[in-house]
């Protein structure tokens, strides 16, 4: 079993900068976990925003968030990392972390095994 939780939303401007942060705890180490990172607002179905691999070699990000956002992780720390840079008002949304205790890593929610409870992430214009 994993527990996850954000933390780091807020409301910032447009072209400003936030960064949240997804703290695990449980049995396992986080290095045995794909780890990403997904988006929702009301009415509409969560996002894959960025995930990254288990020992943080490789990630993968939404189109929408290519070269604004960097996903990190500190295994030692037991924390992951959303940088958001360049920040849009269609950004904002809940920020969820989620986890994914199998080998592959993938970009769907319901590939993933464990969820945090989400952070606010509101960019105003």
């Amino acid at each position: 079993q994993v527990q996850l939780v954000e933390s780091g939303g807020g409301l910032v401007q447009a072209g400003g900068s936030l960064r949240v942060s997804c703290v695990t705890s449980g049995r396992s180490f986080i290095s045995n976990y794909c780890m990403g990172w997904f988006r929702q607002v009301p009415g509409k179905e969560r996002e894959f925003v960025a995930r990254i691999s288990r020992n943080g070699g490789s990630a993968v990000y939404a189109d929408s968030v290519k070269s604004r956002f960097t996903i990190s992780r500190d295994n030692a720390k037991n924390t992951v990392y959303l940088q958001m840079n360049n920040l849009k008002p269609e950004d904002t949304a809940v920020y969820y972390c989620a986890a994914r205790g199998r080998r592959y890593c993938y970009t769907a929610p319901e590939d993933y095994d464990y969820w945090g409870q989400g952070t606010q992430v509101t960019v105003s214009s």
